[in-house]
């Protein structure tokens, strides 16, 4: 029985030493950007000539929108490009007529957003522009956004990632702890290690490549989470994204449950799969082959979404006090509380310098329960992980 009891310490040791590093990355994370963001200095550098990407899959109720925060940015020489792929209504027709350029695109069987980017790629290899910048068909554009990333993304020669938020307006109760889970992934954990010079993922829209870095990437794959996999890919070729919060892109969640539903499990399983599959060669070439860009990436994916870590903190705490019980060790009970106390620092120093305008301090009680109803969709990662893309339904269908 000691033996046994002595081989669950060490498992339970190495869990907790695991857990560490995600938390530890997080609250290192929230404490660098617990300063608030102040207005960025005028970009400099010269105004490229760029084209707007945007892939669109059955967009026509929203892609107006789109196009309306794009074209008041747009200088001559300028372009549009909007990739009707694999479109059943008139998404194509919609974006001939709000001033864009449409090429449209049909397979059954290479579906997903980044065939629907290489495509559109091939098609601006036509006129070549100075850089490029990838808007999804749902978001809006902020004022200034296009020219603040075009000319940022030629004079540092890698992709500029703006700020993209998730907002629910008019929401109320977990819609609330929803948004404010994306302020701390897409604002306050990116902005941390900006501050630190290091490097942030991509996100899938706002995002701007100087031309030769873009038509050279390997974009045709049908990946859950493509944009998460051309960050890391571009890393390991030198070419690791930096943030740029001064360029800000922003769309709404979902109004309907299956919407909702379908986007996170489509972004929150690619993102795991992502953990499993690309961290620990990450880190040992960031140690091994003195790559420090490529290590802080390794770290920063390995944070997983705030409900599964919170579910890990918890889980540990609750194994740390049986482990003490049983053996009368105070070590586990300690480090695990340690962990929890980290966990919920950082999440206090995010919600108080960057969520307090998005939920109220008595919302974040609603948390609990937050993490509860994400239960099920972590159990179906582990028998009946989603490996494909799956576009999420919008409100306009």
């Amino acid at each position: 029985m000691s033996q046994l009891l002595s081989l669950l310490m060490y498992l339970l040791y190495g869990l907790l030493i695991l857990a560490a590093v995600p938390v530890t990355v997080l609250l290192l994370q929230a404490l660098l950007a617990f300063a608030r963001l102040k207005p960025a200095p005028a970009a400099s550098g010269r105004r490229p000539r760029l084209a707007v990407l945007v892939p669109a899959h059955n967009e026509s109720g929203g892609i107006n929108a789109t196009l309306d925060s794009l074209r008041p940015q747009l200088v001559a020489g300028d372009r549009i490009l909007v990739v009707a792929d694999n479109c059943s209504d008139d998404t194509a027709a919609v974006a001939a007529r709000g001033g864009a350029e449409v090429r449209e695109r049909f397979s059954d069987t290479e579906r997903g957003k980044g065939y629907a980017l290489d495509f559109g790629v091939r098609c601006l290899a036509e006129d070549p522009p100075e850089v490029v910048v990838i808007v999804d068909a749902d978001c809006i554009v902020g004022p200034g956004a296009l020219d603040r990333l075009a000319r940022d993304a030629l004079q540092h020669g890698v992709p500029m990632q703006a700020l993209y938020l998730m907002r629910a307006p008019g929401a109320s109760g977990l819609k609330k702890i929803a948004e404010f889970a994306w302020v701390v992934k897409n604002l306050v954990r990116p902005l941390g290690f900006a501050r630190l010079g290091l490097p942030c993922q991509l996100m899938g829209t706002g995002m701007a490549f100087d031309w030769p870095t873009l038509s050279t990437a390997a974009l045709a794959n049908g990946h859950i989470v493509e944009d998460m996999k051309l960050g890391l890919d571009l890393a390991r070729a030198g070419k690791a994204p930096r943030f740029c919060p001064a360029a800000e892109v922003y769309s709404t969640f979902p109004s309907n449950d299956a919407g909702t539903a379908a986007q996170r499990t489509r972004w929150e399983h690619g993102h795991l799969s992502m953990i499993v599959s690309a961290v620990p060669s990450m880190v040992l070439q960031g140690l091994f082959k003195g790559r420090p860009q490529l290590l802080a990436l390794a770290l920063d994916l390995s944070v997983p979404p705030l409900a599964l870590l919170a579910m890990a903190v918890v889980a540990l705490f609750g194994l740390g006090l049986v482990a003490t019980v049983l053996s009368g060790a105070v070590l586990p009970l300690a480090w695990a509380t340690l962990l929890g106390l980290a966990f919920g620092a950082a999440v206090l120093l995010a919600w108080w310098a960057h969520g307090r305008q998005v939920l109220a301090g008595r919302e974040l009680l609603l948390a609990l329960w937050y993490v509860v109803r994400k239960v099920p969709l972590y159990c179906r990662f582990v028998v009946q992980r989603q490996v494909e893309w799956v576009r999420s339904k919008r409100d306009s269908e």
